[in-house]
């Protein structure tokens, strides 16, 4: 089992959710400044995201014929590499709609108990075959947990500017 792995995974998508519940309804459905998500939108980003992760992590794969986290680097390199403005793929685009807090962290802790679910009692070492990233192919499990980490703290950056533009601090 890998310890350390599921405690990341658990401490990124907790502080998410925390972050998240401390927006009130009215402040998670404000758009903060031009061509920006809503903290409501950006949560629910991350329950789209994050539970097609928890799909291809409980889904179909094979043996993996080179290292298990040869891709964490540059997973990590290019999400915490905030100087880049990314565009989120339609598929996991939110809407822009008037979300209920409540249900978006139940959504939110339900990610994170499947995920921990899969990191827990799954080989991370066997390559996920469900799904082909754009730019990193088919990832290990390992590998897809960490894209889960490094994704999520991106968005954990751009909830706490979110919340000093709509709670003026």
């Amino acid at each position: 089992m890998h310890t350390e792995t599921l405690d990341e995974i658990n401490e990124t998508l907790a502080e998410f959710k925390n972050l998240t519940s401390t927006f009130t309804e009215e402040q998670l459905n404000k758009v903060p400044f031009e061509g920006s998500w809503t903290a409501g939108q950006v949560s629910q980003h991350m329950v789209m995201a994050n539970s097609g992760f928890a799909q291809m992590l409980n889904g179909p794969t094979r043996e993996t014929d080179r290292n298990p986290d040869e891709m964490v680097v540059k997973i990590k390199s290019d999400f915490l590499n905030f100087d880049i403005k990314m565009q989120s793929p339609d598929f996991v685009r939110p809407e822009l709609i008037s979300y209920k807090k409540r249900d978006l962290l139940v959504s939110l802790e339900g990610v994170r108990t499947e995920i921990g679910a899969a990191v827990s009692k799954l080989d991370l070492t066997k390559t996920c075959t469900s799904f082909e990233l754009p730019v990193y192919g088919f990832l290990t499990r390992l590998e897809a947990v960490y894209f889960v980490i490094y994704h999520t703290r991106r968005h954990i950056r751009q909830m706490k500017n979110i919340r000093s533009e709509v709670m003026g601090k």
